[in-house]
Parts: structure tokens; C-alpha cells; sequence
């Protein structure tokens, strides 16, 4: 992967959740490959809502403590909200018929330069501005059991929209991502799990 790809909560926090099985193994694959290649992005919302997941809802939550670990080995792949992500946002929760919170990850995901969203929550082949969706799907095997696997779009033209999204530009957007194995040459992933 040599384009930016946004990641949406759900894939962190599979890679980071013991008990995803398939999932966990998929996340943390793709992780890999984004940390080293300095590829991956992501906002503030990923990160608020991935500690708020792995320290309350999973069936075994990770430490505060190490769920706060995470959160800052990741956060060099942040792009700043600005109220101009948020005013972009509900341009596409419009247009795209999508939630506010969908919508503002693919504003970030805008911001950030990403040209694919990797996510649960939108539909594979979605386009939005210059933006693919890219899903993790549940698929069954010929023998019934469950499967996990990522449904990449087709290759084509996004759609032309009246209203475009700004390019990311800012150098903020970017930076924070190329400086990432420089201060911190492990991947978050290795982060420990430790006790509450």
C-alpha cells in the first residue's frame, strides 16, 4: 500500500481486542503493513472512541494504562478536527444520506490525504469525493463457518460531486505520519497489555 488509508475505529480496535479471533488477526496485519510503510491516518474521534471500546466494551478490556499507550503511539497519525471538517462533514452526511459520525470520518479522512476509508460501517465501493470505502465483511466458507475478508472496491472514477471537499494541504496533515518510526520505532501494536 503506498497510497494513505484512513482507519475507522472498528479496526483498531479489533487489532487490539484478544477475543475478535479472524478479525484481530486481519486488523493487525493491515496495521502492520500501514506502520511501516507510514501510510496509515486516522482523527482524534478514531482514538477517542477506540480507548472509550478497549477499556469498557470488549469482553476483555485492556488496561487504562495500555489502551493509553496505544492511543499515543497512533496519535502520530492524527490530523487535527477544525470546525472546517466539521462544516465538510455536514456536506457529506447530506449528500451521502450517511450519520454525522460517518460522515465526519470521511471529512478527516479528506483532511489527511487518505484516498481509502478501511471500516465496518460504510458500504465497499462507497465513494465519497475522491475516497473509497474499503470493508472488513463477515463471509461464510463452503463449509458454513465464518470467514473474514476485506471487499476492496472495483477499480473507477469517483463520482463528480457539486460540492468538494478541500484536498489536504495543510502540512500538519501529513507530517505527523513521516516523523511516526523516527520517535517511535515500535508499532502500537506492540504495546503492552499489562493489569487494571
Amino acid at each position: 500500500m503506498s497510497d494513505r488509508t484512513f482507519l475507522d475505529t472498528n479496526v483498531l480496535v479489533y487489532a487490539h481486542d484478544v477475543d475478535a479471533g479472524a478479525k484481530r488477526r486481519i486488523a493487525k496485519e493491515i496495521l502492520r503493513e500501514l506502520w511501516e510503510e507510514r501510510t496509515g491516518a486516522l482523527s482524534i474521534q478514531v482514538l477517542q472512541e477506540f480507548y472509550v471500546n478497549v477499556t469498557r466494551k470488549i469482553p476483555s478490556p485492556l488496561p487504562k494504562t495500555s489502551a493509553r499507550l496505544v492511543v499515543d503511539g497512533y496519535s502520530t497519525w492524527c490530523a487535527d478536527t477544525t470546525p472546517a471538517e466539521i462544516a465538510v462533514a455536514f456536506r457529506i452526511e447530506d449528500e451521502a444520506r450517511i450519520s454525522f459520525w460517518d460522515a465526519l470520518i470521511v471529512s478527516c479522512a479528506l483532511k489527511s490525504g487518505a484516498t481509502r476509508i478501511l471500516s465496518e460501517d460504510l458500504n465497499a465501493g462507497q465513494s465519497f469525493c475522491r475516497l473509497a470505502a474499503i470493508k472488513i465483511e463477515k463471509k461464510r466458507t463452503a463449509a458454513g463457518r465464518p470467514a473474514y475478508e476485506i471487499t476492496r472496491p472495483v477499480a473507477r472514477s469517483a463520482p463528480k460531486s457539486r460540492a468538494r471537499a478541500p484536498a489536504a494541504s495543510h502540512p500538519a496533515a501529513i507530517a505527523p505520519a513521516a516523523r511516526a518510526t523516527r520517535e517511535n520505532p515500535s508499532s502500537p501494536l506492540d504495546a503492552p497489555r499489562g493489569r487494571s
